[in-house]
């Protein structure tokens, strides 16, 4: 009878399980410091290829290559060496070694050494409120009610390919957009970059920055009040990819693609209307 296959599971708080995938499931825990895994001389998690010097010390690649010629060898050896020898005992254990995500709700088991790429594009990561010094951190779902439910702010749904009215409160518009499709939120925020200067609206989606497709795309425009003596109407239009961010709330507007709003086409004083567009983009 064949024998099971092991595999060793690591939980980011350096627990160790060690599970029979068939034909039972055994979990056995054991302790160890995490660090140890990770590369002495850039102290980032080691990952396949590891090489040694003849002392048995580590170092990952990146530090092999790029450190400078004179400081390629091992500094923990009495007569120095260098890291010559590949050290494929420890890339098997790097390489088997899995850790759970520690984002609530996750559950997800990655390779440690991958554990830092996979929590920057999780869907289920902590995202920051955007309302300004409230401090709340959630994933998607829980953030979007803590925002409709403790914050008086302005939320719209919104289909994609599909075109919104608003009308987009003054002098620093912010509201949600909220798509029933897939959960997805974003964040309508303006404001004035100059005293004087015309109103700049954009449009966030609360995201990993990382995050793979879809990507996605905002079509606005603002149109003013019926011009003399033909009744033409003056507009203006947009069109701009969507920033990603953990963050929605701290983004610098002069680091994001904005839309502008002339004072001629302001309805009122404390009243943009603004029509928005986002179209899903999977490629």
């Amino acid at each position: 009878m064949p024998r099971a296959k092991r595999e060793m599971v690591v939980h980011e708080e350096g627990e160790i399980m060690q599970t029979e995938q068939e034909p039972t499931r055994e979990l056995t825990k054991v302790s160890m410091d995490l660090t140890v895994l990770h590369c002495p001389l850039c102290l980032r998690p080691l990952m396949p290829p590891v090489y040694e010097c003849k002392g048995g010390h580590l170092a990952c690649m990146d530090c092999r290559i790029e450190c400078p010629r004179n400081q390629r060898q091992c500094q923990k050896c009495e007569r120095g060496g260098g890291f010559d020898m590949w050290s494929t005992v420890v890339e098997v254990v790097v390489s088997s070694l899995r850790v759970e995500c520690p984002h609530e709700g996750c559950g997800l088991y990655v390779t440690y050494h991958m554990l830092a790429d996979h929590q920057s594009v999780c869907p289920l990561a902590p995202y920051k409120c955007p309302v300004p010094v409230c401090g709340y951190e959630g994933p998607p779902p829980v953030l979007y009610h803590h925002i409709i439910n403790v914050h008086p702010m302005h939320v719209h749904r919104i289909l994609y390919g599909k075109v919104l009215q608003l009308q987009v409160p003054l002098p620093e518009p912010r509201l949600l957009l909220s798509t029933e499709e897939e959960g997805r939120t974003f964040f309508l925020v303006g404001g004035v970059l100059d005293i004087g200067a015309p109103i700049v609206v954009s449009v966030v989606c609360i995201r990993a920055g990382g995050s793979p497709l879809p990507h996605y795309v905002a079509k606005l425009w603002a149109n003013g009040p019926p011009g003399e003596p033909k009744g033409t109407t003056n507009a203006v239009k947009v069109e701009m990819e969507v920033t990603r961010s953990k963050d929605p709330g701290d983004v610098d507007m002069q680091e994001l693609t904005f839309f502008t709003v002339p004072p001629k086409l302001l309805a009122g004083a404390k009243l943009v209307f603004l029509h928005i567009q986002i179209d899903k983009l999977m490629s």
